[in-house]
């Protein structure tokens, strides 16, 4: 049986607050980042600010493969000053875990909701 995994990503805004949107489902790949990366760099220059906000989505995440979880470690350390704040948005205590490790690498910081109203509210305050 064949698994689903992917990652999305786009802009949205609330009220006067742009921020970058990721969605990530299943276990991502090595090849999923390939194809991600490039994607969320052109994100973070549309934004255009030197302190971006991000809500990431992991509510269908199960987890990275070893090489693609080393790709997401050199992004947090090649982007990681660019973030004031990583909304992470998920449904179980290792992705709470996940958020707490990811605040050291950034230089804002990362706070875990169980829900995404709560989320994008802390976001653009």
């Amino acid at each position: 049986m064949t698994q689903t995994h992917s990652i999305s990503i786009g802009i949205e805004r609330f009220e006067n607050t742009l921020y970058i949107v990721m969605k990530a489902a299943g276990k991502l790949t090595h090849a999923d980042y390939e194809a991600f990366t490039p994607l969320l760099e052109g994100a973070l220059n549309t934004i255009g600010s030197p302190h971006v906000k991000m809500l990431v989505d992991v509510t269908a995440f199960t987890g990275w493969e070893l090489r693609a979880a080393w790709d997401d470690f050199k992004i947090g350390l090649k982007h990681g000053n660019e973030f004031e704040k990583i909304a992470i948005v998920g449904n179980k205590d290792w992705q709470a875990l996940m958020a707490t490790v990811g605040d050291w690498f950034i230089g804002g910081e990362a706070n875990y909701f169980t829900d995404s109203t709560e989320a994008i509210n802390w976001l653009c305050e």
